[in-house]
């Protein structure tokens, strides 16, 4: 039997930020994170997912909110040109239900 995990705001966002990192650095892939995600949410007792949704939620809101804000900025600086084969890609909205359809479903 799988081993519980506490649940704290701070373990929450170092989980986020540490499959972030992987991702950035091309360690993992998107669906290595994803998952991840999945085995981790699956170590969460059901009595404490309600939390670590809020959290969970919080960190990417903030994160998404960070990254766009860093994107804006850079946009600012004259020096700063825009590469064009760069484009946006489509990031999923944040759901604030009691479960998010991706965690439900377990496409995480």
């Amino acid at each position: 039997m799988p081993q519980e995990i506490s649940i704290s705001y701070q373990a929450v966002k170092s989980k986020v930020y540490k499959l972030i990192d992987a991702l950035v650095e091309g360690s993992k892939t998107e669906s290595e994170v994803q998952e991840s995600v999945r085995r981790w949410w699956q170590l969460i007792h059901p009595a404490d997912r309600p939390v670590a949704q809020k959290y969970l939620l919080m960190v990417l809101g903030r994160s998404s909110s960070s990254l766009g804000a860093i994107t804006e900025g850079l946009v600012t600086f004259k020096e700063f040109k825009p590469i064009s084969e760069v484009r946006e890609q489509k990031v999923p909205k944040l759901h604030s239900s009691a479960q998010p359809p991706h965690i439900n479903s377990g496409l995480v």
